[in-house]
């Protein structure tokens, strides 16, 4: 089978992605399970010009920088064309986007509740 790669990118139509790189698990809660496509999980922020980025999910924070990837990664659209010329379905893959860094967050989420809060609610 051959498959065929097509690229509009000489006119800068591919996208630039991004990897947001966490170190544990991120659990949804168990009413989600069937429905992950458009979750919200937290806010990605870059709050100054540095290549330093905040992600908050629920009442944590964390910090994380910009990685270049060793090698870039292509983000492909999976086509099937039926009925070819020999009667065989044919595939093409279509580069949606182009990934060249991730955003890594290493350290351990900063708790954005503090003791005096919780008392109060207590």
């Amino acid at each position: 089978m051959q498959i065929h790669i097509r690229c509009n990118c000489g006119e800068g139509t591919c996208q630039e992605w991004g990897i947001v790189e966490l170190q544990g698990i991120v659990e949804p809660n168990p009413s989600f399970h069937h429905s992950l496509q458009n979750l919200h999980i937290g806010t990605l922020c870059r709050p100054s010009s540095q290549e330093v980025y905040t992600f908050t999910v629920g009442y944590h924070e964390l910090s994380g920088s910009k990685v270049p990837l060793k090698k870039p990664l292509l983000v492909l659209n999976k086509i099937k064309n039926e009925g070819g010329e020999s009667g065989c379905s044919e595939v093409e893959l279509r580069v949606v986007g182009i990934i060249r860094n991730r955003i890594l967050f290493k350290t351990r989420p900063k708790a954005l509740i503090s003791s005096s809060s919780l008392k109060q609610h207590i």
